[in-house]
């Protein structure tokens, strides 16, 4: 009865705050189809012992996690795209208006900003020894990521650089947020309509199409548990903390066809739930353009990692890479949980 109740009021609340996070990708979509790539709806839950706030979740917080979904789209460039005789309006999935050019030079330039941009970040929670909150890091790397998307600040074919401009603001921030992430980075190009990622850590992606997993990224790590991160400790840790660079992220590029299923998370949706239950999830909806749908069962899918994930006899995928790397261990295990599924429009 108890778990009843959760599932109707995360299924409220998150939906309700979906649609406030989404109202100019919802607006588009109705005033014209073609010109919406990625339909996204986001979920999940804190470790156990965080507090669930439903506020910090909109903002693009969950525990140590955090995420972001962004859009950018330049009006002469919609109009060209599109055949329309005037510039038509674009935007971002946060509801900001995207940047544009008044030049006629730049009406010949190509496009190398227009995309959606997804992506997700996992604090470090060692951090929380020296007094650190680890969701602060993630949070800012993805708010940073985000503003430059909203400001037309990337090239539409390269989240790597995406990245490593995020993690370049938080290095010349006069006020350094102390701490390490992972984080994973994925685009739609509108101009060529690839795919294109990057990955550094164990947070990742999955590309369905028909049943079928079609891309996958792979978990970096220095050993087990110890995945590859990005980090600003203070000067007198700085030997003892794993720093990578963002030029460490692996990158991929694919082209996606419509009705494509995506899902990006974090690692508390891939050491607890295995590939097959994700698929079996992300089959229900291929060519899903129904926000509420999608909703749903992105909601399914983080009820069904926190569940796992509690579960002492469960044999998760980490407990499986405990056991090849030579350690005992069974059960799920306990982390933030975040998840955004997607779903390609074209």
């Amino acid at each position: 009865m108890h778990a009843l109740a959760g599932l109707r009021t995360i299924s409220r609340t998150l939906l309700q705050g979906y649609v406030q996070r989404t109202q100019a990708t919802e607006a588009q979509q109705k005033s014209a189809e073609n010109d919406t790539r990625l339909v996204t709806a986001v979920s999940g839950f804190p470790k156990p012992g965080s507090a669930y706030n439903i506020d910090n979740i909109l903002k693009g917080q969950i525990g140590d996690d955090a995420y972001f979904v962004a859009r950018h789209v330049d009006q002469w460039t919609s109009a060209e795209e599109f055949g329309d005789d005037s510039p038509s309006v674009g935007g971002s999935s946060a509801g900001s208006s995207s940047s544009s050019s008044s030049s006629s030079e730049d009406v010949h330039r190509p496009a190398t900003g227009n995309a959606d941009v997804i992506g997700v970040a996992d604090g470090v929670g060692g951090w929380r020894a020296y007094g650190v909150d680890p969701g602060q890091f993630s949070m800012n790397l993805m708010k940073c990521c985000e503003r430059l998307v909203v400001a037309g600040y990337f090239q539409g074919s390269q989240p790597a650089s995406l990245l490593a401009q995020g993690f370049r603001e938080m290095q010349e921030n006069k006020q350094q947020i102390i701490g390490s992430s992972t984080a994973c980075l994925m685009m739609l190009s509108h101009t060529d309509l690839k795919l294109y990622t990057a990955n550094i850590g164990d947070s990742g992606f999955l590309v369905v199409r028909q049943g079928e997993v079609v891309h996958r990224s792979q978990e970096q790590q220095h050993y087990f548990n110890t995945p590859f991160q990005l980090s600003l400790p203070p000067t007198h840790l700085q030997s003892e903390v794993l720093s990578d660079r963002p030029e460490s992220a692996d990158s991929y590029e694919f082209s996606v066809e419509d009705g494509d299923v995506i899902l990006l998370a974090t690692d508390g949706i891939f050491d607890n739930v295995p590939d097959n239950l994700l698929i079996a999830e992300m089959y229900k909806v291929q060519h899903c353009k129904d926000i509420q749908r999608l909703q749903q069962t992105a909601n399914s899918i983080a009820l069904m990692a926190r569940r796992l994930s509690r579960d002492p006899k469960f044999l998760s995928p980490f407990s499986k890479n405990a056991l090849a790397a030579g350690i005992e261990a069974e059960g799920g295990k306990p982390d933030d949980i975040t998840v955004l599924l997607a779903t390609v429009n074209l």
